[in-house]
């Protein structure tokens, strides 16, 4: 059975190529030479041979500090992990005779869901006779996407699910 594989790049003995293009701690190219002597060169500076660009023809080496580079590079992909954003689905809930103030409200809410990069699935539910009238559901829904049509996108347009009525807003 092999030993499990390890994470990060090879770097010296583990380098299986014979002739890799070699780059010194200063940044300068020293051209392409043998493994074991750009591993004796490196040990020299007191440093080791880095494998940074293993699909290159020679690949390409650095002389690095192992343990600082492997830091740096999780610093790295941590630091890009806590930026990461992830979008929200963020749900208003409104009736088809909603008053105009209470329309206005959610509105407002709207807007700040959409601001901080959310999406908004608008929910209209019907009770009862409104059931019946599904064209003023219809109209609403068209009211709110004309107000939002210059921040927003129609992502999933109105459509009936049972006794609800559905649509889904992207900011743009």
């Amino acid at each position: 059975m092999s030993p499990p594989a390890k994470s990060g790049p090879r770097y010296n003995n583990l380098i299986q190529s014979e002739k890799v293009r070699v780059i010194d701690h200063e940044g300068e190219n020293l051209g392409v030479m043998y493994t074991r002597e750009a591993i004796e060169q490196a040990a020299e500076v007191g440093l080791d041979l880095v494998e940074v660009s293993p699909n290159a023809d020679p690949p390409v080496c650095k002389f690095l500090d192992i343990g600082k580079y492997k830091y740096e590079a999780q610093k790295k992909a941590n630091a890009a992990r806590k930026s990461q954003k992830t979008q929200d689905i963020k749900e208003i809930k409104m009736r088809p005779n909603i008053d105009d103030h209470d329309y206005d409200v959610k509105m407002r809410k709207v807007v700040q869901f959409i601001e901080n990069g959310d999406k908004v699935k608008v929910t209209l539910r019907f009770r009862g006779r409104e059931m019946a009238h599904q064209q003023l559901g219809m109209q609403l829904l068209d009211r709110v996407r004309e107000q939002m049509a210059e921040t927003t996108r129609v992502e999933a347009h109105p459509r009936l699910e049972g006794r609800q009525m559905l649509m889904v807003l992207a900011p743009k």
